[in-house]
């Protein structure tokens, strides 16, 4: 937006979120019913992050100003049609009445004029024509020939307009020159070095700017189609400054993946450990999406950044199950009871370190800007705990070919190759861990006494 005097800004400042939603309700209800009919108001809350603007753009882009236009009356009604969006405008002014002059060449020769002596003519009346300098010590001032006011600023002086010419004839200007009275647009926006004029608007609350942009865009697709060669309609607002930033993350994330796969190794020291770390890490999105969903935050860039942290998080919790099953297995312990025992001796920090992550989490969850990563956070990991507790030991079981019957005294594994049972394993992981939360402590057996099996 332009700085100029017909354009001003309010900032209020509630007491309380509540407080603030009623005085933007009141403010959206009063402009609907006309009592700032003469001027565009906008009521929107403060944005924090990088600026966007408008939520909903599409910049139409050509060459011809009036076509430009004309494409984009279109895209703006279609935008109309859309209950979603509010105040779709667009970023031209109205057009303004202009004087064209057309200077009559072959007359203005044989009176002994040229273009350059009307533009000079025209110059000294309007905004003034340095005739000379004025000199005080060091300093050289201007003298500026301009008419008077009263004679400035009326446009129907100019058809009396005397040119004088070279050698003295004066000439009244609508002898030479015919003067043309037409609208042309104020301001010509351009983006590299193109014509551009953008249809934008609002959105009512609970919607996502991006589902809104492709809801219009697909009903653009005919007017897209229809363009003439040098045209074109592009997508702005929300979509793609999400997509700057997700680039300026997809840039770094080879690195990151490659410090991950370091870090595993140097833990892991098994390529096949290492993957079975990586197949766990989607398992925070089933938690995410549905927290998501259900406190109706977008999956915008700060959300990403949550889903990253997630991954790592369960990726560590399933780190520290996998070196417990190794330890047990390395002390000798059958590698069926090494996977029940591990993941029920190990549930308890798992559960109580995911649950700090949660609860920590909670005074960003009300956060406008950090909401969105702090719920995916939250629904992710209090979901993925309880799955990484099932599905790790049965990929584990699946992973290493692990025998339901299997003791620590095996020992050709080739012949069990075929008899593993990967759905054992969880239902006895969950079948002991609803046991201990079922019975005292006083007089059970200790679940983190491994036991040989066999």
């Amino acid at each position: 937006m332009l700085p100029n005097p017909n354009f001003a800004q309010i900032v209020i400042v509630t007491k309380d979120l509540a407080a603030r939603e009623r005085v933007k309700a009141r403010l959206e209800r009063a402009i609907a019913d006309g009592v700032l009919a003469e001027a565009r108001v906008r009521v929107d809350r403060f944005v924090f992050g990088p600026p966007v603007g408008f939520p909903v753009q599409f910049r139409i882009i050509g060459r011809d100003p009036m076509k430009v236009r004309t494409i984009a009356e279109e895209v703006r009604q279609i935008m109309a049609q859309n209950a979603k969006i509010v105040d779709p405008h667009l970023d031209w002014s109205e057009q303004v009445k202009s004087i064209r002059l057309e200077v009559d060449q072959d007359r203005a020769r044989a009176l002994g004029l040229t273009p350059q002596d009307v533009a000079q003519t025209l110059q000294t009346l309007l905004s003034g024509y340095t005739t000379t300098q004025y000199r005080e010590g060091i300093e050289h001032i201007d003298v500026v020939a301009r008419a008077v006011p009263s004679e400035r600023l009326e446009l129907n002086r100019l058809p009396t307009l005397t040119v004088v010419s070279r050698n003295g004839v004066a000439v009244p200007l609508s002898q030479i020159a015919r003067l043309n009275y037409e609208y042309e647009e104020p301001i010509l926006w351009r983006r590299n070095r193109d014509i551009v004029l953008t249809a934008r608007g609002d959105i009512v609350d609970r919607v996502q700017a991006p589902d809104v942009s492709k809801e219009v865009e697909a009903k653009l697709k005919d007017i897209k189609d229809a363009l003439p060669y040098g045209y074109r309609i592009e997508t702005g607002g929300s979509i793609e400054e999400s997509v700057k930033a997700n680039s300026a993350l997809v840039a770094v994330f080879p690195v990151m993946a490659v410090v991950t796969l370091a870090f595993l190794m140097i833990q892991l020291q098994s390529f096949s450990r290492l993957a079975l770390v990586f197949a766990t890490a989607p398992l925070g999105l089933i938690g995410a999406t549905g927290a998501l969903l259900i406190a109706s935050r977008p999956f915008g860039f700060v959300a990403l950044l949550g889903l990253i942290a997630l991954a790592g998080m369960i990726m560590r919790n399933t780190v520290i199950l996998v070196d417990q099953i190794d330890r047990d297995i390395g002390a000798g312990h059958g590698r069926h009871r090494a996977i029940v025992d591990a993941t029920v001796r190990r549930a308890r920090p798992v559960v109580l370190t995911a649950l700090a992550a949660i609860l920590g989490m909670i005074p960003l969850a009300r956060s406008i800007f950090w909401g969105p990563m702090a719920i995916t956070i939250m629904g992710g990991l209090f979901v993925a705990t309880a799955l990484t507790l099932l599905v790790v030991p049965a990929l584990y079981s699946l992973w290493f070919r692990v025998r339901g019957d299997e003791t620590a005294d095996v020992s050709d594994r080739s012949e069990h190759m075929n008899h593993f049972d990967p759905v054992v394993v969880p239902i006895r992981v969950a079948a002991e861990l609803t046991a201990i939360l079922a019975k005292s402590p006083a007089g059970k057996r200790n679940p983190r006494t491994p036991t040989r099996a066999g």
